[in-house]
């Protein structure tokens, strides 16, 4: 049994549950350039090309999460060049549904933080060549600097780049979780789902598979001690997909392992941390 998830491993789209999804889709398309990929039952998958970000579920009655409980920090939304990233930055940044709550650079990365209509975190970032990352000892060394929101936009948007926003790539680069405690995450990511520890920061750990800076991270910057979640709005699953069918069994085997409950339907396994935030794996389309 592998212990390990493989290269090639991935975030999906981000389920939310929302309570007024018109308006929710309506901020996604103008805020973030993104188009209708399926429609729901019960909601709508949005991205761009074809590729899903986000799926809105509606869940009308649901309560808004607590800033201190368990659930999503962000969505991080990749886009392939700096010119794609300041025009999703300068679109966000427009609507006026969307509260700007930051800027950075990561070393690894240049990023852009937004909250949506409905109290969820965006991140949209662009990733620097891996060729300027630097590794120390299996660790990828991310820090947290100063990066103008003003200069970046005038240094890479192009008046074309806005025009055809919604043809730009754009694909679900990590996602960031709030837990109740680092060690029950590292054991629950990284022991049972095989994920490797990539940078360790103040209340905070960092996760990929395959030589990624993360695929996932876990705060607990506003959550510590957090229990179970309630049913609320905002997360509803984070969706990973493997390569092969034979790396999904390996993950349900090691999370089988480990006493955790696994569902398998055939076509994905779902399963929860310990904060009961829904974790789904496929096999990549």
């Amino acid at each position: 049994m592998s212990d390990l998830l493989p290269a090639g491993t991935d975030v999906d789209a981000v389920t939310l549950h929302v309570g007024d999804l018109a308006a929710q889709t309506a901020y996604y398309q103008r805020a973030l350039g993104l188009t209708t990929v399926a429609e729901r039952a019960a909601g709508v998958v949005l991205g761009r090309r074809g590729v899903p970000v986000v799926e809105l579920v509606h869940t009308p009655g649901l309560p808004q999460p607590s800033r201190r409980q368990a659930g999503l920090f962000h969505t991080a939304v990749l886009f392939d060049t700096e010119t794609d990233l300041a025009a999703a930055v300068l679109t966000a940044s427009r609507d006026p549904r969307s509260r700007f709550v930051g800027s950075a650079d990561h070393l690894v990365s240049q990023a852009f933080y937004f909250t949506d209509p409905e109290g969820n975190g965006i991140e949209l970032y662009h990733d620097r060549d891996r060729s300027r990352w630097e590794w120390d000892g299996g660790m990828v060394r991310m820090a947290t600097e100063y990066l103008d929101p003003q200069q970046f936009l005038e240094q890479h948007l192009s008046e074309s780049a806005v025009d055809g926003i919604t043809d730009a790539a754009a694909q679900v680069g990590h996602v960031h979780l709030q837990v109740g405690d680092i060690a029950s995450a590292r054991r629950f990511y990284v022991d049972a789902l095989g994920f490797e520890v990539t940078c360790e920061y103040p209340g905070a750990l960092f996760v990929a598979a395959g030589g990624y800076h993360h695929h996932l991270a876990v705060n607990v910057w506003n959550s510590q001690g957090a229990g179970p979640r309630a049913s609320t709005l905002g997360l509803g699953a984070v969706r990973i997909t493997v390569p092969t069918r034979d790396e999904l069994d390996a993950a349900a085997d090691r999370l089988r392992h480990r006493g955790l409950a696994v569902a398998d339907d055939g076509a994905e396994l779902r399963t929860e941390d310990p904060w009961r935030n829904a974790v789904t794996l496929a096999v990549a389309a």
